[in-house]
């Protein structure tokens, strides 16, 4: 399963540090190995699935959507505004 990321993906996690990598690693073969086990989202979000997860203290909400061949990685954040962003990402792409 090929797995993409979003230009938000990639230039948040550029800020994460070795471990924290290793964290979101760990989530990311999770969500390969079984991309359904999250729920979907309704409404404007369709078809996103979230995935949450705690690095440290934080919890940080992981969006994707699973494409033709593979997954595509929407954006990572904390909780705060993260939905609000999400929405108005997918609604520029």
């Amino acid at each position: 399963m090929k797995i993409y990321q979003s230009r938000t993906f990639e230039n948040k996690i550029k800020k994460f540090s070795k471990r924290e990598k290793e964290i979101l690693d760990e989530g990311v073969k999770r969500i390969q190995e079984n991309p359904l086990v999250e729920e979907e989202k309704k409404g404007d979000l369709r078809s996103v699935y979230i995935h949450k997860f705690k690095i440290k203290t934080i919890q940080y909400l992981l969006s994707y959507r699973i494409v033709d061949d593979g997954l595509e990685l929407i954006m990572i954040g904390s909780h705060e505004n993260y939905y609000r962003n999400l929405k108005s990402y997918l609604k520029r792409k």
